[in-house]
């Protein structure tokens, strides 16, 4: 059975996942077009707050993927949907971030503010390529004053052609350090927009896709929905061996490929494949076996099937290979 078979609906991560900078990733468009096509619904739920759902639609529909601004939930519509929660209609919010996540805030009946001397009720803090020392300094005045703090997200770092640049998560550090505040927190990881993506869809039995593991999976996991993660940005082998139970997907793949590719989708979770085997020791795994045709993914699912089962943490786990073919799949998950 192929994993497209279990699902009525995707819930997509975008960087990363979908595309890195402003390229798809390789077979992304395809394989969503073919699920699409297969008959699930998708959405895009992204916790980069520094551009508005039609915006996103538009680069989507550009790539290939035509999709509409309802099909895009950001990050920061969720933080303005819990600045409500601190705030009443006509209040003053200050907006650390990008013009059209002001206008989320101005179109939900705030009045949008950049100074900390306008005495805000809420502070919203989201990624844009213009936040600098002056921007975090009025968030931090403002904290200091009473606002409530809310970021859109804190992925610590952001997917881009060049590598990873510095995400939302880092600048939101910089407050805290200077206010010892922490804030509330709208996107992934937690399950609110998992949540609200899947009834926008009447979905029943959504797939949460993503590739890093401390928020599109461990959102997923918190919204109790199956996940999938892909090779694809920032997660890699490692981070899998070493995730806590909190963040451990269903289901393993190379890229967005696995839904449209004849994959049965016992070959995507973690056990035993590809020849190889693996023993656990405390805190040693052996890695043995394989063969000419094996590869990579097939180790490292035969290695969490046995790093995962007893569903601790394994942070301080080591893989040992025994053979030639066990060798040469653990060096290239550098």
């Amino acid at each position: 059975m192929r994993i497209t078979q279990l699902y009525d609906a995707l819930l997509l991560d975008l960087d990363g996942t979908v595309w890195a900078g402003g390229n798809a990733i390789p077979n992304a468009v395809e394989a969503v077009t073919a699920a699409k096509d297969a008959g699930l619904s998708a959405a895009y739920i992204t916790n980069n707050a520094s551009r508005p759902p039609s915006e996103v639609a538009a680069k989507l529909t550009a790539m290939g993927l035509a999709s509409e601004s309802a099909d895009v939930l950001t990050s920061a519509q969720a933080a303005v949907q819990l600045a409500a929660k601190h705030a009443q209609p006509g209040e003053k919010i200050l907006v650390i971030g990008a013009p059209s996540f002001a206008e989320l805030v101005q179109e939900a009946g705030f009045v949008p503010v950049d100074s900390a001397d306008e005495y805000p009720k809420v502070v919203v803090h989201g990624h844009s390529p213009d936040n600098g020392w002056r921007q975090l300094s009025e968030a931090a005045l403002a904290i200091a004053q009473g606002a409530k703090y809310i970021a859109s997200n804190l992925d610590t770092t952001l997917p881009m052609d060049r590598g990873l640049m510095v995400g939302n998560g880092s600048m939101v550090a910089a407050v805290t350090s200077a206010t010892g505040v922490t804030p509330q927190v709208a996107g992934k990881p937690e399950p609110a927009m998992f949540e609200l993506a899947k009834a926008n869809l009447s979905s029943s039995r959504p797939l949460a896709v993503g590739d890093r593991l401390d928020t599109d999976i461990a959102g997923g996991v918190a919204a109790k929905m199956d996940t999938l993660h892909v090779l694809t940005g920032v997660s890699g082998p490692l981070a899998l061996i070493a995730a806590p139970p909190a963040q451990r997907p269903r289901f393993i793949a190379e890229d967005l490929s696995v839904l449209s590719d004849d994959v049965d989708v016992d070959e995507l979770r973690p056990a035993p494949q590809g020849g190889f085997t693996a023993t656990r020791n405390g805190d040693e795994v052996t890695l043995d076996g394989g063969t000419e045709s094996s590869n990579p993914l097939q180790a490292l699912r035969t290695v969490l099937s046995v790093v995962w089962a007893d569903g601790g943490d394994n942070c301080s786990v080591v893989v040992k290979p025994a053979s030639d073919v066990a060798r040469a799949a653990t060096q290239a998950w550098w």
